[in-house]
């Protein structure tokens, strides 16, 4: 009965795909082989490497070079993930239960795919390191919040600028651990998760309708997946591209000394309270699905 309950949690639920996603072949991006291909075309061999030992922002690569390789990357997930909900949508009603929650797996797999391609490019560490299935507390945090960025979620931006500034003060190489999964950012992720458990649910009755007639419900179910999934990739990169983070000049060392101290990857948690983020409206199109607004 108690797992039952743990189930139903809007949190549980959302973390539970999550980590599925995660776990789904090709989804794991790896940061060396990404950022060497999308960098090649337009830096030199100096700075590629650099980028990939440090960070773009430490080769010193313009953010306007990032944006452009960045939208490159939205527009190929973006194309790639329609086309295959699309394909979901053929067989038709008879097909919903084993159709649905593969499409929704797949969506949830391309989200992820594009959430650490951009993360990549604007400077973040790398979120999968090791080989294994598992995926850390930390890596499992800071997803949720750049899931919610990708809904429109404030208390996600705020969150996600907050992590962001704490690894650029620090010059770390990793994330958080502490403030992700026990302190100041830990409680934002909690509410974001149970946030994200109810959309997907409300998200993935739509799609569900949206199958229902064989080849129209391709044509719907993939229409609205290109609708819905551009504009979140969209606000995501807009938000890692403006965080300090992705500025040309941030380097990190290893044993690099910071305000006297030496700091070895990790990030001292910091008490101050948050800046209020300034969600955008993003406007979609006609056939988009209206991203509700959490007040946290």
């Amino acid at each position: 009965m108690k797992q039952g309950k743990e189930i139903e949690n809007p949190e549980s639920r959302f973390s539970v795909v999550l980590l599925a996603a995660a776990k789904l072949p090709g989804v794991r991006i790896n940061r060396e082989a990404y950022l060497r291909s999308a960098l090649a075309r337009r830096c030199s061999e100096d700075d590629v490497r650099r980028a990939i030992e440090e960070t773009p922002a430490a080769a010193g690569i313009p953010v306007e070079v990032l944006d452009k390789l960045a939208g490159d990357s939205i527009r190929y997930e973006t194309g790639k993930v329609s086309a295959l909900s699309a394909a979901a949508g053929i067989p038709g009603i008879f097909a919903l239960p084993a159709t649905v929650p593969a499409d929704l797996a797949q969506y949830f797999g391309h989200m992820l795919r594009i959430a650490q391609k951009l993360a990549y490019l604007y400077s973040w560490p790398d979120l999968f390191s090791d080989d294994g299935d598992d995926v850390d507390d930390a890596t499992m945090g800071v997803l949720t919040l750049f899931f919610g960025v990708m809904f429109g979620t404030q208390s996600a931006n705020a969150a996600v600028g907050k992590v962001a500034a704490m690894m650029s003060e620090q010059a770390a190489k990793k994330l958080p651990q502490k403030a992700l999964t026990k302190g100041l950012i830990y409680p934002i992720v909690k509410k974001v998760a149970g946030y994200l458990g109810v959309k997907m649910t409300k998200d993935s009755f739509a799609k569900s309708v949206s199958k229902a007639i064989p080849l129209v419900g391709a044509a719907v179910s993939g229409g609205l997946t290109f609708a819905t999934y551009l504009p979140m990739a969209k606000r995501l990169k807009k938000h890692l591209s403006s965080l300090p983070l992705a500025e040309p000049s941030h380097r990190v060392m290893d044993g690099e000394v910071v305000d006297g101290e030496v700091v070895e990857g990790e990030v001292v948690e910091d008490q101050g309270s948050f800046a209020t983020a300034h969600a955008e409206q993003h406007g979609a199109d006609a056939t988009a699905v209206k991203l509700e607004e959490p007040q946290f």
